[in-house]
């Protein structure tokens, strides 16, 4: 009902011929026989026979109690009729009532007026629902007051509705945020974690470079924070291949128990024959360890940690979990801790909100492996009651078959160097001249510049470049997948390094040419190394043999 329905009610006993019929009755009523004992007319049959919710109440009984309720508020409460009469409305209400809703209603009794609102009622079995309420005061031909109607309608499901919708919006507002504050922050870091490796290589002295070991770890620290918020932004660069769940869990449950401590026991609980799960195992590993600290937390005086995996068909349930119907593989969590209530377990996956106090968390955890695993198109669920423990579970889409884990080959310890000629495309000009040391240092020539039109300018004049490395987010009309792609139409055997603090949703699907690559920032000496070298011979594979006709 608008404002302009709830101004000017009449007082009591005033006519309505001044106003519209269509409008008055929205506002009270006037009948001639108040009394309730002939329930036998067609309107009392009508009223029975509704679908909607309805109530009478009477204000001239002490506490203005229900002395009516129909057939389908008997339905919509669980209560009987005998139960209903004779009590106050507010008995309906519980802990998560909205206070000032309350006061909207008792003020609009007192005021003899109508009124027009949503709150929160509790069922028989202690259920709540979203109750779309309408109440109007009746009064006799004398102008006294005899009752008020009220008509309800459940509203839960739009509610809900409107909250997750609501809740979406937040949580992609505060993503494009972290997101863009990683960015940033990953520039920073690459510029001082890299100066940081540098001059640990040429400072002398046991206590210069544990000071410097101490600033590295500092900065290792912020780049796993910027990794943890891009997660969650759901922007991260994901190099998702074809896992075996059970197998991930056995070979990580080691460095689960020695995380978790001896005061808490590990408990595996798989599911044999699971399909694979495609998957970034890296990413998949970080969100499991952050949900298994969380258990710990929860669990100050020790307990037992079950690692489960199984399968769920989701089927007619799948549209109201966000995901699409067929064969979904679950790894869950479950903890024997402190539980969570209602409220806390709502804003569990928003980032930086814990309730670990201050000192024991980012509360960031829960916020990244939320964002991998929508990014990883499935879902996270939170099951928890206050003392009665949390169960976390990753529902992934199932794959096509098992598959049998392979264990990770070990990095080469050596730098991969070689002599070839690099054009480094980086707009910070601090960025760029830690790459430039950086590619010099290995033994590549290397040319700089500092935008994607700077660059073309350099492609076009200079005969020998064996590889454009480019950093993606720059300024003006020429990223670096632009550049990228002008730059393979100029010379399309050219492969291409593209490197980057925050990955756009084109980037994390990777990039569309075989010649391109994607390294994170802030990186290694060492991974620059083996990066550009795996550029380099991917594209050298690609040159056409000496006496060859080329065909680009």
């Amino acid at each position: 009902m608008s404002e302009d329905d709830q101004v000017g009610v009449p007082e009591p006993g005033a006519s309505h011929s001044a106003e519209a019929p269509s409008l008055a009755h929205l506002k009270s009523a006037t009948i001639r026989e108040p009394g309730l004992d002939d329930r036998g007319s067609v309107f009392f049959a009508a009223i029975e026979m509704t679908r909607m919710p309805m109530i009478l109440t009477d204000p001239r009984q002490p506490d203005n109690p229900i002395v009516f309720a129909n057939r389908a508020f008997q339905d919509l409460t669980g209560y009987t009729q005998a139960e209903l009469v004779g009590r106050n409305c507010r008995f309906l209400q519980g802990p998560e009532t909205n206070r000032e809703t309350v006061r909207e209603l008792r003020e609009a009794v007192e005021a003899r007026r109508s009124v027009a609102t949503e709150i929160l009622n509790y069922k028989r079995d202690g259920s709540p629902f979203w109750n779309g309420i309408f109440i109007g005061p009746v009064f006799d031909e004398a102008g006294e007051i005899v009752y008020f109607f009220a008509s309800q309608l459940d509203v839960t499901r739009r509610r809900v509705s409107e909250q997750a919708f609501r809740q979406a919006q937040k949580m992609e507002a505060i993503g494009q945020l972290t997101a863009g504050l990683a960015h940033d922050f990953n520039n920073l870091l690459q510029v001082v974690s890299g100066n940081l490796e540098l001059a640990r290589g040429s400072v002398a002295g046991e206590r210069a470079q544990r000071q410097l070991a101490n600033a590295a770890g500092a900065a290792e620290r912020g780049a796993k924070l910027t990794k943890q918020l891009l997660s969650f932004a759901r922007k991260a660069r994901l190099e998702p291949r074809s896992l075996n769940l059970n197998a991930l869990v056995l070979a990580f449950a080691e460095v689960a128990e020695s995380t978790l401590g001896s005061t808490v026991s590990v408990r595996l609980d798989l599911t044999p024959r699971l399909p694979a799960v495609t998957l970034d195992r890296t990413n998949l590993e970080m969100a499991l360890l952050n949900v298994l600290i969380n258990a710990r937390d929860a669990m100050p005086a020790g307990g037992t940690v079950t690692i489960s995996t199984g399968t769920v068909l989701l089927n007619g349930d799948a549209r109201a979990r966000g995901l699409p119907p067929g064969d979904y593989v679950a790894l869950r969590v479950r903890d024997e801790g402190e539980g969570m209530a209602p409220h806390v377990a709502e804003r569990a996956t928003e980032p930086f909100f814990s309730t670990k106090g201050p000192g024991k968390g980012t509360g960031l955890g829960l916020a990244m492996a939320h964002g991998f695993v929508q990014q990883s198109r499935g879902r996270l669920e939170i099951e928890s009651r206050p003392k009665n423990g949390t169960t976390i579970t990753m529902l992934f889409p199932a794959g096509p078959g098992a598959v049998a884990e392979e264990e990770p080959t070990e990095r080469r310890p050596a730098l991969r160097r070689g002599d070839e000629t690099v054009l480094v495309v980086e707009d910070s000009d601090d960025v760029r001249a830690l790459a430039r040391e950086y590619l010099e240092s290995l033994g590549y020539q290397v040319l700089t510049a500092r935008d994607g039109g700077e660059a073309l300018e350099i492609l076009k004049r200079e005969e020998r470049i064996d590889l454009l490395f480019s950093d993606i987010v720059m300024p003006g009309s020429v990223n670096g997948l632009i550049l990228a792609d002008r730059a393979q139409t100029m010379r399309p055997d050219l492969p291409v390094l593209l490197t980057t603090g925050y990955n756009e949703d084109l980037v994390a699907e990777g990039p569309a040419t075989p010649t391109m690559d994607v390294l994170g920032k802030p990186y290694r000496k060492a991974e620059l190394a083996d990066r550009v070298r795996a550029a380099l011979d991917r594209g050298a594979r690609k040159m056409p043999a000496p006496g060859e006709p080329h065909h680009g």
